[in-house]
């Protein structure tokens, strides 16, 4: 079958529906996470558990696309801002409890937030494929923040600080690592 004689995809389908779920459980996940203060352990397990549903959602939607050619437009705007909704919302309310340094949140933010604008900067050009150092990025953000949400006992902050400072610098190499790959791909569109 070619590409004249596809069938076009719904635009309604499980991937898709998982990233609006995805979406729908940003506010969720926050409402819970600051529940009585922030500081109400049945709370926090209730505000991991919808950051870990949602961060699941993120595995599927992705899998059930690619495998099931249901990979639309909506999906490829849809799926990346419901990622960062849902880091992004994390980061911020843990900042905001006092849980994660501000330094962190920023340095991600201003890191997703530029790879998002190279990528529509160069989007006449190519596409910049996520990378295999980008989905590891993802990883140690998503367990650094679900550690984070946990109401763990204070001895565990050492390592879920040092989870966080490994996720920064992979976000932070993985940001140079688009860029190097933004420059190369105009260069060569341009010649």
């Amino acid at each position: 079958m070619g590409p004249v004689d596809r069938k076009p995809v719904p635009l309604v389908n499980i991937a898709n529906a998982l990233t609006v779920v995805r979406l729908v459980l940003v506010p969720v996940f926050l409402v819970a996470l600051f529940t009585a203060g922030g500081h109400d352990a049945g709370w926090r397990w209730a505000a991991f558990g919808v950051f870990a549903l949602a961060s699941v959602t993120d595995t599927f939607d992705g899998e059930f696309a690619r495998r099931w050619e249901l990979v639309t437009d909506f999906g490829k705007i849809a799926d990346p801002i419901a990622d960062k909704a849902l880091v992004g919302a994390a980061l911020v309310g843990l900042s905001v409890l006092g849980e994660v340094g501000w330094w962190v949140t920023i340095v991600i933010a201003v890191r997703e937030l530029g790879v998002t604008l190279l990528r529509f900067w160069v989007l006449r050009h190519g596409v910049i494929p996520a990378s295999r150092g980008g989905k590891v990025k993802t990883v140690l953000q998503t367990l650094a923040l679900g550690l984070a949400i946990m109401p763990l006992p204070t001895w565990a902050a050492p390592g879920v600080a040092t989870l966080f400072l490994l996720a920064v610098v992979v976000t932070v190499v993985t940001g140079l690592d688009y860029v190097a790959q933004a420059v190369r791909l105009r260069r060569a569109a341009l010649h």
